[in-house]
């Protein structure tokens, strides 16, 4: 098991910006891209971006053009740039390597 570490969650008005990090504070599965979910109150648990271990990446339509996915794999951590943030962006934000997940990180957006 890899213990995955999230941060960077908050509140934010719409409109604003958010960058969450994961880190794996062990080593990672180099077999293994990097994905964050997100789950809204009452909703499914969600896709929301992934890359590849080749650097690939993939997003939800609904976050496509507004989030973007990266990794620092010297320093074994992930990241979700949110821009142009919108209330139905509120959830909390699961980060996924292989088979762990994160505990997850409340990102809220209100006026």
């Amino acid at each position: 098991q890899v213990p995955l570490v999230e941060s960077g969650g908050g509140s934010v008005q719409p409109g604003g910006s958010l960058r969450l990090s994961c880190a794996a504070s062990g080593g990672v599965r180099s077999r293994y891209g990097w994905d964050w979910y997100r789950q809204a109150p009452g909703k499914q648990r969600e896709m929301v971006a992934t890359i590849s271990t080749r650097g690939q990446t993939n997003y939800a339509d609904s976050v496509n053009g507004r989030f973007s996915i990266s990794r620092d794999s010297a320093k074994n951590t992930v990241y979700l740039q949110m821009n142009s943030l919108k209330p139905e962006d509120t959830a909390v934000y699961y980060c996924k390597h292989d088979i762990d997940w994160g505990q997850g990180i409340q990102v809220t957006v209100s006026s």
